[in-house]
């Protein structure tokens, strides 16, 4: 059997000792985030309910509130079948994997080596005189580059980092994909009321045609009020087929949010009859920067390029190796395990000496590129106070534009009622019947477009504020966690 020798093993020891000590250093800048840097305001600007120290929007599911099964039926096929969130989840694995790929960089490289060769050759020459002979030989081998500098730590805490973006990432696109079913939704109910109204108002110009043309049979009426009756019913003819068009393709697109084909969607509560949801309280801005995904994402691939910047500085430095050979030689290979061990330990020492300033540019790029990420960072903290103050501002104002617009439907449809039967009695003219018709028409539309806009307003102010359990699993890991 092969034997090791005490000395050698205790050279051995010696090694591991050295490389425990040389792992300790790790160059470049060490990641700290800064949430303080970025000014934000006390409060929201536009926040009505002003309760600040409140922040319930984290602890539901947003969505829920608008009390809709169908909606949460979409939710829940989007989430499982839409192919943005498929890939957002592959990338996760993608990172997961880059991780454990960078940590093997690490750890030393062992392997195997072994040969066999016959001939008279010595040191590269050959012997005539010398007889042919036989050698085998069988060994593990051993290649590590000592992390003295940390380029391999810094290399995977920039992987880490980045596992930890493409977690952040998927719950922004789950975010995003549920602001976006819920807002299609209430688009299709939107033009779905719209075309209802169409036909109701053509089905009544209709019916007011009929009655015309037969007054105009009759010479009651001169024909100038025949065309105009026309002119009313073809207008509202025309409008049924542009909201046909546009309820099948809001119907498409939501199909594709679903990770689905084109095809119908099967809506439930009618948009009028929807109930408003609750306000919450929006929180302070300042908690906006630890609960956005996408912020926390920034933030995430901020430190990747921080890391980053230590990758190219520890490149300055020489790269130490350690290699190593453990086995056994022999010309006959029934005694291969029978010889004395044979082993090599050596070390190598490899570094830059002068490359015209190529080494010292790259850490000055990582650094550059490091400050690009910084400006994205904020500039992604910043667009989020913004969303935050556009939907509270929206909601607010499109709450009076909604009730201005319901006093418009009453007082139109109540002059249209009165403007008939003064045409009927004789009292006006056909033309005041027909601006009546005009201004009902156009007034049930803009209410309906305006209602739709409201509740797309909750969904942008819900969106904007990032919070919200996604699942119930998510929901009660929390929990257990506080």
């Amino acid at each position: 059997m092969m034997k090791i020798r005490k000395s050698q093993i205790s050279f051995i020891v010696v090694i591991l000792l050295c490389i425990v000590a040389f792992n300790a250093c790790k160059v470049g800048p060490n990641f700290k985030a800064n949430r303080n840097k970025i000014d934000s305001v006390a409060v929201y600007r536009y926040d009505s309910l002003k309760l600040a120290t409140q922040d319930s929007v984290l602890n539901i599911s947003w969505w829920k509130l608008f009390n809709d099964p169908v909606l949460d039926t979409l939710i829940k096929i989007g989430l499982a079948e839409n192919k943005d969130v498929l890939i957002a989840s592959s990338r996760i694995e993608q990172a997961a994997a880059q991780l454990g790929f960078n940590n093997a960089d690490l750890w030393p490289k062992f392997g195997y080596s072994a040969g066999a060769t016959r001939g008279n050759v010595i040191g590269g020459q050959a012997t005539p005189g010398l007889a042919t002979s036989n050698m085998f030989t069988g060994f593990g081998t051993l290649n590590w580059e000592l992390d003295f500098w940390g380029k391999y730590r810094r290399s995977s805490e920039a992987a880490r980092a980045e596992l930890v973006a493409s977690e952040y990432g998927q719950r922004t696109v789950q975010i995003g994909l549920i602001s976006a079913i819920v807002g299609t939704h209430y688009l299709l109910l939107d033009y779905k009321w719209r075309e209802y109204i169409s036909r109701k108002t053509l089905e009544l110009r209709q019916e007011s045609e009929n009655i015309i043309q037969a007054r105009y049979d009759y010479g009651i009426v001169p024909e100038i009020d025949l065309n105009q009756a026309q002119i009313q019913r073809a207008i509202a003819a025309s409008a049924v087929p542009l909201y046909q068009r546009q309820v099948a393709q809001t119907e498409h697109a939501l199909s594709v949010l679903l990770g689905r084909s084109p095809g119908p969607i099967h809506t439930g509560v009618k948009l009028e009859d929807q109930q408003l949801p609750p306000d919450i309280p929006v929180g302070l801005p300042s908690l906006l920067m630890e609960r956005r995904p996408d912020v926390l994402q920034a933030e995430a691939l901020l430190h990747a390029q921080t890391a980053n910047v230590g990758v190219a500085v520890a490149q300055r430095f020489p790269a130490i190796n350690l290699t190593g050979l453990f086995g056994a030689v022999s010309s006959d290979v029934s005694t291969l395990n029978l010889n004395p061990a044979a082993f090599a330990i050596g070390g190598s020492l490899l570094g830059p000496l002068f490359e015209f300033g190529k080494n010292k540019r790259r850490v000055e790029i990582q650094r550059r590129k490091t400050e690009q990420v910084m400006y994205e960072y904020e500039r992604t903290v910043i667009t989020a106070f913004q969303e935050v103050e556009d939907a509270l501002v929206e909601i607010s104002t499109l709450k009076d534009q909604r009730l201005a617009r319901q006093d418009h439907v009453n007082a139109a449809k109540n002059a249209l009622r009165l403007s008939r039967e003064r045409y009927d009695k004789g009292v006006t003219s056909f033309l005041e019947l027909i601006e009546s018709q005009r201004q009902a028409f156009d007034a049930e539309l803009s209410l309906s477009e305006t209602t739709q806009q409201l509740f797309n307003g909750y969904v942008k102010l819900y969106k904007a504020l990032g919070g919200g359990w996604l699942s119930e699993q998510e929901q009660n890991d929390a929990t257990l966690q506080n």
